[in-house]
């Protein structure tokens, strides 16, 4: 018999960027675990997709395309959520970007607020509307929430050349912290996960660039770069019971990467 508070039936999961890479890994693995599932994402087609492949595990899936950079979208489409599955019981907020390599002397403020306004304000805006609600089920009681940000190693390592990144992925895991310490008393649990490199469409190119993929993977102890399912056992354990007293942490999933 499966371990109880792993299954999640009766739980809804907002997933933004849940349409691909490390969003999509999670969402398959509360589906699997008996979870609902509404995933955000800016193209259209890539959530119709990902709702195709969710679906196969027998959960209520949607999703709504939303650019968490607009305060406006995000509200009104966690209203939407709402609408569809009648409450949000975990928030990931995954949705992120990142930039071409340039010299910090090289980032204009164009391409510096560009970053910011997703990785920053974009969760932001998201943890804020999914922590209204939280509070307001609390105060009828019915406490309890998980609060689930995507940093990065980057917010804890040098990342040259990415500092507009890395300081948007440092500001996400301050911002989980706090609100670890402020709604605890709601019943809600905030951390951060802090993705080591992993293939996605984010890192494509950096991993197809042979000098860069010889530098890097002999310092993986693991010896292999992470997949989106690896964060498949997180998403779910953070989701379920079973974390109810597990808060403000930053949860690095790198295969020994920053100990070595």
């Amino acid at each position: 018999m499966a371990y109880k508070p792993f299954d999640l039936t009766g739980k809804v999961a907002l997933i933004t960027g849940g349409n691909g890479g490390i969003g999509l890994g999670m969402a398959e693995a509360i589906a699997q675990s008996g979870g609902d599932v509404c995933i955000w994402g800016t193209n259209a087609e890539k959530n119709k997709a990902a709702v195709e492949t969710l679906k196969a595990h027998g959960t209520r899936v949607s999703s709504l395309t939303c650019n968490v950079a607009d305060e406006k979208e995000v509200k009104d489409c966690f209203a939407e959520t709402l609408s569809q599955f009648g409450r949000v019981d975990g928030c990931f907020a995954n949705a992120g970007v990142t930039s071409g390599k340039k010299s910090f002397l090289d980032i204009d403020d164009k391409e510096w607020q560009r970053v910011l306004s997703i990785n920053l304000d974009g969760v932001f805006y998201t943890l804020q509307a999914a922590t209204r609600h939280m509070v307001e089920r609390a105060e009828k009681g019915d406490p309890g929430g998980r609060l689930v940000a995507t940093a990065s190693l980057a917010a804890i390592s040098g990342a040259a050349r990415n500092e507009h990144y890395a300081a948007t992925k440092g500001g996400v895991i301050s911002m989980i912290r706090a609100l670890a310490v402020e709604f605890a008393r709601h019943g809600i649990t905030a951390n951060a996960l802090l993705p080591g490199w992993i293939e996605t469409a984010m890192t494509e190119n950096a991993f197809g660039w042979q000098k860069f993929a010889d530098n890097v993977m002999p310092r993986i102890p693991a010896r292999r770069w992470g997949k989106p399912e690896d964060f498949g056992g997180m998403a779910v354990y953070l989701m379920s019971d079973a974390s109810a007293y597990h808060t403000g942490d930053t949860m690095l999933i790198d295969g020994g990467y920053f100990l070595f």
